[in-house]
């Protein structure tokens, strides 16, 4: 029976969080530039501990990405998942990833990055994912559609995609307090590439 090998991909598969990265590569220079200028408060009280992450990667995508044409931005996601992602890999991460592939483990990228960008990455992979997901109505896009899959949303995320009794054991990867919960659910847990007791 393989185990299931669970992946946070920002700062755990990359050398870090690739949200902005996407952000300044498929919005236009003008919105970067406004939407800067009206998120300066927001994003300094996430710098300094003050406003959590989720309502700031919200008001960002909401300013940055809202009413953008769906079509044009997942293919910036496809364009970003093969031109960028591949430089941003952290080497020793994706040894551990194929480790667990040859073993035929299950191999599951649990993120809070955006489905635009991780589907077209994680299918070139051959790899299972949970991850946030944008809305779209009218083939424009709106926000987030449902929960970020952060905290305590990975876990329920992975338990929708299969029963983690049924596996002998899990392995869990992660690298922020937000991939915590994730953590208390296997038996081996690495956090910053350090094995945890």
């Amino acid at each position: 029976m393989p185990d299931l090998a669970l992946f946070d991909f920002d700062g755990t598969l990359t050398t870090h969080e690739t949200f902005p990265d996407f952000m300044r590569y498929a919005v236009p220079r003008w919105r970067l530039l406004v939407g800067g200028a009206l998120l300066a408060p927001v994003v300094f009280g996430y710098r300094r501990g003050w406003v959590a992450g989720n309502p700031t990667r919200a008001s960002i995508v909401q300013v940055g990405l809202r009413g953008v044409q769906a079509t044009r931005l997942r293919a910036q996601g496809d364009a970003f998942a093969r031109e960028v992602l591949p430089g941003l890999l952290r080497p020793e991460a994706m040894e551990k990833l194929a480790w667990h592939r040859e073993r035929g483990d299950r191999i599951v990228v649990v993120s809070g990055g955006l489905d635009v960008y991780l589907a077209p990455w994680c299918a070139a992979q051959g790899l299972e994912l949970a991850c946030s997901v944008l809305a779209e109505r009218g083939g424009r896009i709106t926000g987030y559609a449902g929960a970020q899959c952060v905290g305590e949303e990975k876990v329920r995320r992975i338990r929708a995609l299969c029963d983690p009794q049924a596996y002998v054991a899990i392995h869990a990867y992660g690298d922020t307090h937000e991939d915590m919960a994730m953590l208390a659910m296997a038996q081996y847990r690495t956090y910053r590439g350090r094995a945890m007791a």
